[in-house]
């Protein structure tokens, strides 16, 4: 896996957003992550620097701050809510989506509330791990812009 600098981040390479809103998972994330097919995991906002947003699954992120929030968002956890659709959760969009074939498929209009479009191309770093980051700007990305050798994974 890249390291764009010497001690920064670690990236998978970068993932693009297809027409339907799917989004795949390089599959080194999938096994660093311990995600499983059919899996529920749960979708977070970004950073303010990198935006985009990170995927965790609920087993990943107990014990921590967002496990937290979440605990207190149970009809998110349950899996109450419509998948792919956004609720508020203490002043932060939250969602759910299943991992199916190493893809996650989130509604064109949940993408845009992250700031994400169709054919964008985010970069999947290597979070704290507790969830796997897929960020859209900042200095890691123009960063890896500068890297060619990065691998595109696709979805159709």
């Amino acid at each position: 896996m890249p390291q764009l600098v010497k001690g920064g981040k670690q990236t998978y390479g970068w993932s693009w957003v297809a027409q339907t809103g799917r989004i795949r998972i390089p599959p080194e994330a999938i096994l660093d992550y311990r995600f499983k097919d059919t899996q529920a995991l749960v979708i977070v906002p970004g950073s303010r620097t990198s935006g985009g947003f990170c995927v965790g699954s609920k087993d990943s992120l107990e014990g921590s701050p967002i496990g937290a929030m979440l605990d207190r968002v149970s009809e998110l956890i349950d899996c109450q809510v419509e998948e792919g659709r956004p609720i508020e959760g203490e002043g932060r969009l939250l969602c759910w989506t299943r991992l199916r074939n190493g893809v996650v498929q989130l509604p064109l209009e949940t993408l845009a509330r992250y700031d994400i479009k169709v054919n964008d191309q985010l970069l999947v770093v290597k979070g704290s791990g507790l969830a796997l980051a897929f960020i859209v700007r900042g200095p890691i990305v123009e960063q890896a812009r500068e890297h060619r050798e990065l691998e595109m994974f696709m979805a159709q």
